[in-house]
């Protein structure tokens, strides 16, 4: 045979062997004999498990295999799959064992597959694929809903993909591609019982939908706020009474009572008056000071001189509290999905004043009072009645859970390719705020001493104290969100022929004790787009 033909034989056979290796095989030249006289340069060899999902044949050697009818001690290949999607996501991204290399991709049977999963960064998700036949090709959308490989859980978020340290391979080109999936989230099934995410992508994550359809359930109605007690909050004590006249030279005034609320504000009647020889003795104001300038101000009452002393005044009512303001912040993204806002709470009612403390008597005047041999003084005066307490605040309304498809955190980066539909549904509405509790009455205060003979010798009564004031009643919760994504500090490409779309968004619940009409203390109604940038959460202050 003439040496140059040999020679090409030879090349030939070079070239033949090297284009049955994969994608991790040989690449360079394939030289003649002498290695100078001719050179053939190969580019690197395509990999069988290279190609289009739609229509690239599925080898053992390429992936995973998942069925319904399969069981997870079996290896995952074709004629032996695993039962358990997460189960065969683990063996593509760590191995079948026996030195095998990681596949990194999971074929999956057209079905329902009722679990969760987590897909860390790098591995494929291939759906859709008609087993019966045994070749596991891709059913396409022709062969009607059956063809997808729907994942929909009763509880979580159906799809997670991992980032970061929880990548197969941590690099920015590293993407996972889902094909051929439906992720269906059940109603209010995210951790918090409320929302509906269907697909998370955690920080750092790298992922393509590809003629996919997430759809997220509806979001739950949020609670309505717990009312305050329906009863009224503490009562005032009533004032302490005055001695009679000429039982002392010096009669001391009636002590003060306290109300004690259970927030600790104290609500104190005024001490009454000493009833005294020459005059009687002014009595104490009530407290706490009242805010701004009310008709009662708990005053307290003049002692005797030329005229009769002067009883207290009324305690200040304590201030009712303003209706709270409904939720209006959009809430936030976090691995749990999304975290809305409650309404806030009605804050408390003021407590009421307590009354003056009544002025005290004088023994001596032109007509002495007080026969021989007996005290001379005065009747003393009565102490002022405490003030109620101030009522509670109703809670805030619930957040009405999210309804959103797809959930993008930060330094992700999510592609919705075409032929793919992202879905929001229906957002919960808002719960209506709690009612705040009545205060507390103000009760009488005590009686002044009894007079003798003459009129300013008498003890002069403590004023009522003043009513507590109304808890305040608590704002509405935030309306749900109905998003197709929603992403914060994340990478988002949507394709022109992606279908992406919000449902309907949640109503803001009402605040408490408030008609639809007024708005008062109403929260926001959750946002409806296709697609919502959260604003990045804002940075821990330095420690």
């Amino acid at each position: 045979m003439p040496l140059r033909k040999l020679q090409r034989m030879r090349l030939l056979l070079a070239v033949g062997i090297l284009s049955t290796v994969g994608a991790g095989g040989l690449s360079g030249c394939a030289y003649d004999d002498s290695c100078y006289e001719e050179r053939l340069c190969l580019t690197p060899p395509k990999s069988v498990c290279d190609g289009d999902p739609a229509t690239a044949v599925a080898y053992d050697e390429c992936g995973v295999f998942v069925s319904e009818q399969g069981d997870d001690k079996s290896p995952g290949t074709k004629d032996a799959p695993v039962k358990t999607l997460q189960h065969a996501v683990g063996l593509a991204a760590s191995g079948r064992g026996n030195g095998e290399t990681a596949t990194r991709r999971v074929y999956a049977c057209g079905g329902a597959f009722k679990e969760a999963i987590s897909l860390p960064q790098g591995v494929d998700l291939w759906g859709g694929r008609l087993c019966a036949g045994g070749d596991w090709s891709y059913g396409g959308p022709l062969d009607g809903q059956s063809a997808l490989t729907v994942i929909a859980p009763p509880v979580g978020i159906p799809v997670r993909v991992l980032g970061g340290e929880d990548a197969v391979i941590a690099t920015d080109a590293t993407t996972s591609v889902i094909f051929g999936v439906r992720a269906v989230a059940a109603d209010a099934s995210a951790s918090d019982g409320k929302s509906s995410i269907a697909m998370l992508l955690s920080p750092g994550a790298r992922a393509i939908v590809r003629a996919s359809e997430i759809f997220a359930g509806d979001g739950k109605d949020g609670e309505p706020g717990e009312d305050a007690p329906s009863f009224r909050a503490s009562a005032g004590v009533v004032g302490n009474n005055g001695v009679d006249a000429c039982t002392a030279d010096v009669a001391l005034g009636a002590l003060p009572v306290v109300t004690v609320c259970d927030d600790g504000i104290e609500s104190t009647g005024g001490q009454g008056g000493d009833g005294g020889l020459e005059t009687g003795g002014d009595g104490t104001s009530g407290l706490p000071e009242p805010v701004g300038t009310p008709d009662n101000r708990g005053l307290a009452g003049s002692g005797a001189s030329s005229m009769p002393c002067k009883d207290g005044e009324r305690g200040a009512d304590g201030a009712d509290a303003e209706r709270a303001a409904g939720a209006v912040d959009p809430g936030r993204l976090s691995l749990d999905g999304w975290v809305g806002v409650r309404g806030k709470d009605g804050a408390k009612g003021g407590a009421g004043q307590g009354g003056g403390g009544g002025g005290g008597g004088k023994g001596r005047d032109d007509m002495n009072a007080c026969p021989a041999g007996r005290p001379q003084g005065g009747a003393a005066g009565g102490s002022g009645g405490s003030g109620g307490c101030g009522g509670k605040g109703g809670q805030g309304g619930g957040y009405g859970g999210a309804s959103i498809a797809i959930v993008a955190l930060q330094g992700s980066d999510l592609t919705v390719d075409d032929d793919s539909t992202v879905l929001g549904a229906k957002g919960g509405n808002g719960g209506v705020g709690g009612t705040g509790q009545w205060g507390g009455l103000g009760v009488g205060g005590g009686l002044g001493g009894n007079k003798l003979l003459t009129d300013t010798s008498r003890g002069c009564a403590g004023g009522d104290g003043g009513h507590g004031g109304r808890g305040g009643d608590a704002g509405g919760g935030l309306g749900g969100h109905s998003l197709g994504i929603a992403s914060v500090g994340a990478a988002v490409t949507i394709l022109p022929n992606a279908t992406v779309s919000p449902g309907q968004a949640g109503t803001g619940g009402l605040g408490g004790n408030a008609t639809p009409e007024s708005h008062s203390g109403q929260a926001h109604d959750g946002t409806k787009v296709f697609w919502y940038r959260f604003d990045a959460p804002a940075p821990e202050p330095p420690q």
